[in-house]
Parts: C-alpha cells; structure tokens; sequence
C-alpha cells in the first residue's frame, strides 16, 4: 500500500517539473562566519557551488565562472528556519469536522504570495507551513524552501519527513462560537468535542481505529503472502493513513499547545500508542513541564515575548526557550506571522536577553533547531561542508536590531539581494504611479447572503483560528 507521502512524491515527479539546473558557483571571501554548530570564523572563505557548501577555509580559490563577493566586515549565517507559518496557504482550516487528517497544506499553496519576497529579505529560506488549529487533528504540512519566482512544486523541500497539524484547547472548541443564531430557523448541531476532555477522546478514538485499519492491512499482507487467493485488499482511508504514518514514526506530529495540563495530557496519550510528538507549538507554559517534556522526547517552538491577547497566553514567561533549552528541550522561536517571519534574528536575540542564551544558542533556535525539529538538521541549519548552500550575508552581526540581510541564497541562487532591489525600486514607483492614475476601483456591493468588504470576522476566523 502507498502511503500519502509516497503518492504525493510521486505527484510531484509527475506534475513535470524539470529539475532546475545548480546556479553558478560563488565564492564569498573575508566573511565572519557564524557556522552555529562549530563556532564563529573570523575572515573566511565559503565557496557555495552545485547548490552545496562545497568549502570553508581560508584562501580558497574561485573556479571558473565562480562570481567573488568580498565580505569585509560582513556575516554570513546559515539561513533561517521557521517551524511554524501559514504564507503561501490560500486555506488554513478545514473546519468541519474534528480529524481533517486527509487535507494537504501542499494542495493550496501560493507560490505568488508577496510575502515570500519579504521573508526572504529578512534572511528566512524555509517555512514549515501548517494548517490552523481549528481541528484536533488537522491537516497535512509542507516543509519549503522560499523559491521565489518558482512553481509551488518546485518549492517543497525535497526528501523533508512528512508532518501533520494537531491542535489542543481553546481554538478547538472554540469553532463552535461562531454560529449565527437566527430566530425562527433550525440551528446548526455544535461540532464536537466542545471541551478538553473531549479533544482528548477525539484522540484515542481517531488512534484506536488507526490501529485497527493498520491491522487489516498487516492481515491482508500476511494472507497475500502465504498464498492465498481471490482475497480483497481493504478500502483505503485518507483519513486513517496519516495516523498510521504517525503510529509508525514516519509522519510528524505538530501540536498546537499553550497549557501545561494539556500538554501532558497528549504527551501521555502519545506514549500509550506508542509515538512521539515532534514539537509543541507555541508551548507558553512549557517550562512548567520542561522535563516531562524532555523525558518524552518532544521540541517545543515557541515565542519569544508574545502573549496576554488570550486566556491561554497570561502565564507565558519570556524564560520559556531558556528553561526548557536547560532541561534539554529541542527549542525554537517561529513567527506564526508573515511579519515576524521578517524579524526572527531579533527575537532571537531577546533569549540573549532574557536567559543568558549564548549567541550560539540564540541563532540556533532559528537555525539547526528547527532543522532538527523538521527531520532536515542533516541538510540545512548550520554551515557545515556538504549541506545545502542556504546561507545568508549580512551587513552586520545578525542579532543586532541594526543589522540587515544583504544577500539570500537558496540552493547557492540568489533569491534575495538589496542592491538588486534598490535597483528595481524606480521602476515600481512609476508603475504604481500610473495605477494609482487609472480609474480608481469602486468598493463592490455586498450579496445579499454574504458579509462585504470590511465585514467583521466571525469568532472563528481564520486570523484567531491559527493561533
């Protein structure tokens, strides 16, 4: 049987996106390279070619056809990782039901979504874009690398473990206040479950026939190779497949959490069916629990200092990444915004801060962490000969709020450069000139039956749904 990340690859290959050719080879000189795994090298030589960090030293000659930067008095980080975004996703809830475990974030990605741009120019190169947490079990992720200008296909990281989306607490049994109470009419049955004990039972059941599908299959196999004839392979579920990726450690578990208590409660729940959550996403409360969380072997990404626009929030700390990292979490701030996913160097170095991370341990927790926490440490994340030539120079040390990326490289291509943009910025200031001079749009009319332009949100929507 084909798992869905099997079929999925194998749409990909097929779709006919040609494999793009590897960019020239560039030589960066003089550089202070912040290699996070192995220290700080004061005037170094990185030599990116074949999409590869091909070397590092000192000296290094280009080859041909190599384009030379001399990085005076710049830095050159691996690029960063955020292990928790919805960009590019042109839908983030599946709201219907409680397990949406079949839908795929890699189905409605928006490969021209501008956002991209501006992440890139804040030194980001791979997203883990999840669905929102409007499920307890929601949909499937997609690990990418921020090819701007490319196909969504092209984009997907390739050879990334595939992961799935879970939610806990409010915005789960939340989705249910968004129904609109109209007098005289039949009203909408409440979308289970409505309560913590009740996502918790959504769980075990959505395991338990989990299992049992699996052991159907492993019956069928078993009778198919002992010979037997005329047999009939069981159906398919989309649903129950990703589960028993989960149960056999070949799909990642990501987990939308802010209590401690719920927290333990799923961490338990995993140990009982036999798997491990990846991470725990958000996790304020998690230094409660650091070594509980440790002991299960889960990674938590989290914020560095935002908090209290919710109940579930108020007894967030800005000590979580520093307690938890102490008691041996895997830990890693994301954005969870299209606006800080510009901005992850300084919340990085607010753990500087407020813990007394080093700057190693700073730049990690948006580097080799999240690598690690998206089954990838072993291709990005840190400047290591061999691993993938996603790097980024900047102008200064990264963790200042003064610094900014310069150049950003994907794959050792240049998806990013600031002296290329200031260059196209005439050209867009006279084509917005004349937009602004064309006859202005006119504001469209309300259906009868929908909310308008300007309308506001339900309780449920997408911005609170994901959070």
């Amino acid at each position: 049987m084909k798992t869905l990340a099997t079929l999925v690859a194998s749409l990909v290959v097929a779709s006919g996106v040609a494999a793009q050719a590897p960019a020239p080879p560039t030589l960066i000189t003089h550089a202070t390279v912040l290699t996070v795994t192995n220290g700080t090298l004061t005037d170094t030589d990185v030599l990116l070619q074949g999409g590869k960090i091909a070397a590092i030293g000192t000296g290094l000659r280009a080859p041909a056809g190599a384009t030379t930067i001399d990085a005076t008095g710049q830095y050159l980080m691996p690029g960063i990782i955020d292990p928790h975004s919805h960009m590019m996703s042109d839908a983030t809830n599946e709201g219907s039901l409680s397990v949406t475990s079949m839908v795929r974030i890699a189905d409605v990605l928006d490969p021209t979504d501008t956002h991209i741009y501006d992440a890139l120019a804040g030194g980001t190169t791979t997203l883990n874009i999840l669905h929102g947490s409007a499920n307890t079990i929601g949909g499937q992720n997609a690990v990418v690398k921020l090819k701007y200008g490319r196909t969504a296909a092209e984009m997907l990281f390739p050879g990334a473990p595939p992961g799935i989306k879970f939610a806990l607490g409010e915005n789960v049994t939340r989705k249910n206040s968004g129904r609109v109470i109209v007098v005289g009419q039949p009203q909408p049955q409440p979308r289970y479950p409505s309560s913590r004990m009740g996502q918790e039972e959504v769980l075990r059941d959505a395991f338990t026939r989990a299992i049992d599908y699996r052991r159907s299959w492993e019956d069928y196999r078993a009778r198919v190779a002992k010979g037997e004839k005329n047999l009939v392979a069981p159906r398919r579920d989309l649903e129950l497949e990703p589960l028993v990726e989960v149960l056999e450690g070949t799909r990642l578990v990501h987990a939308h959490s802010y209590r401690a208590d719920e927290m333990l409660m799923l961490l338990e729940l995993a140990d009982e069916f036999g798997f491990t959550v990846q991470t725990l996403q958000h996790a304020l409360e998690a230094y409660k629990i650091a070594p509980e969380i440790a002991r299960h072997g889960a990674g938590i990404s989290t914020f560095a200092d935002m908090w209290g626009y919710k109940i579930e929030a108020y007894d967030a700390i800005p000590y979580n990444v520093a307690v938890t990292m102490r008691a041996g979490v895997l830990s890693t701030i994301n954005s969870d915004d299209d606006g800080r996913a510009r901005r992850l160097n300084i919340d990085a170095a607010k753990l500087v801060r407020y813990g007394g991370l080093t700057d190693d341990e700073a730049l990690a927790t948006i580097t080799i962490n999240g690598a690690k926490q998206l089954g990838v440490g072993d291709r990005v994340g840190s400047i290591e000969v061999g691993k993938d030539a996603d790097v980024v120079l900047w102008n200064g040390h990264p963790l200042s709020v003064y610094s900014h990326p310069l150049t950003t490289f994907i794959d050792g291509e240049i998806f990013f450069d600031v002296e290329r943009d200031k260059a196209k910025r005439a050209a867009l200031e006279a084509e917005r000139a004349e937009l602004e001079a064309a006859e202005p749009n006119k504001v469209p009319t309300p259906s009868r039956g929908g909310a308008g332009r300007g309308a506001t949100p339900p309780a449920d929507s997408t911005w609170e749904s994901r959070r």
